[in-house]
């Protein structure tokens, strides 16, 4: 091989509209949603809906919906952490003014407003952390999108075999 062939940039083929309009290759969606709150003072917490869809072969589950409060994110962010050696994006902040009694004169941590920027701060963490392809070989991404109760307490760290 010359020179010339080496460095020659790579010729693509034009794209049909059919082609720009067909599924991706390979896709991976997830959606924060529906927030609910339950139970009543110090018991109460927020939940979010999280929708996954996705062709990856990597996934036993092509779409799935689970539901998974702020402190399943923050296990997931601590094992991924702990597993992969990547820059680990940030949570949202846990809104520790909103939830000091008389600090905040609202709902704290239960006002509509904060638990909508959670939602979104939370959707753009997982959809962050999931793309990356180091992540989707984890044991701990699969089971907190794919598993309809986490057991964090039971969880055996690794990777999924293909």
């Amino acid at each position: 091989m010359s020179l010339d062939d080496a460095t020659k940039r790579i010729q693509f083929a034009k794209q049909s509209l059919d082609d720009a309009y067909n599924p991706p290759a390979n896709f991976l969606e997830i959606e924060v949603g529906k927030p609910l709150t339950h139970g009543y003072g110090k018991q109460r917490y927020t939940d979010y809906e999280i929708r996954m869809k996705t062709n990856l072969p990597i996934f036993k589950l092509k779409e799935c919906v689970c539901r998974r409060r702020y402190s399943e994110f923050e296990w997931l962010r601590s094992e991924i952490k702990r597993d992969v050696k990547i820059n680990v994006p940030e949570l949202p902040g846990k809104g520790w003014m909103k939830q000091v009694p008389f600090v905040s004169q609202d709902d704290g941590i239960f006002e509509d407003e904060f638990i909508e920027a959670r939602r979104s701060g939370l959707e753009e963490f997982i959809n962050s952390l999931a793309a990356h392809p180091l992540v989707q070989n984890e044991k701990s991404i699969h089971a907190f999108l794919q598993e309809e109760k986490l057991d964090k307490d039971g969880f055996l760290p690794g990777k999924v075999k293909h």
